[in-house]
């Protein structure tokens, strides 16, 4: 089960990946990917006890040490905000799960229909790297 779960989690990270969802800071390659927690099977959303709904995102953040054979997954220190254009900022939670050799940041946050969210996430992975990731995204809401 876990496996699987992993493998979900993965793929909601590697599907935005092939699209170049990544910055490459100092040592680590920092890969994310925002999406609306209806992507999750509500068994998935149960076991890492996240919102499902359609008013509710995700954001999902997995940091990869580049300078080592088959850039394995590390730890890091992950936090951030998101603004919506009106300027309204809130602070972004992250959860750190780590399901075998993968390592991944999520953080819940509420959206509305056709909300765009200007992302500023502080990675802090040590000697490795340490620095800003910015992007914006829309959202809609699944009723």
């Amino acid at each position: 089960m876990t496996k699987w779960i992993g493998a979900l989690l993965l793929s909601c990270l590697a599907l935005p990946s092939s699209a170049g969802q990544f910055k490459n800071i100092k040592d680590v390659e920092v890969h994310y990917s925002a999406f609306n927690s209806t992507f999750l099977t509500p068994s998935v959303a149960r076991s890492y006890k996240l919102k499902r709904n359609g008013y509710s995102a995700i954001l999902n953040i997995s940091v990869l040490d580049k300078s080592q054979l088959g850039k394995p997954a590390i730890s890091a220190k992950v936090s951030g905000t998101s603004k919506n254009l009106i300027g309204n900022t809130r602070t972004l939670n992250f959860r750190e799960i780590k399901e075998g050799d993968a390592i991944y940041y999520l953080a819940e946050f509420p959206i509305t229909n056709e909300e765009s969210l200007t992302f500023n996430i502080d990675i802090h992975a040590g000697n490795k790297g340490a620095g800003a990731l910015k992007f914006n995204q829309k959202f809609y809401v699944e009723e």
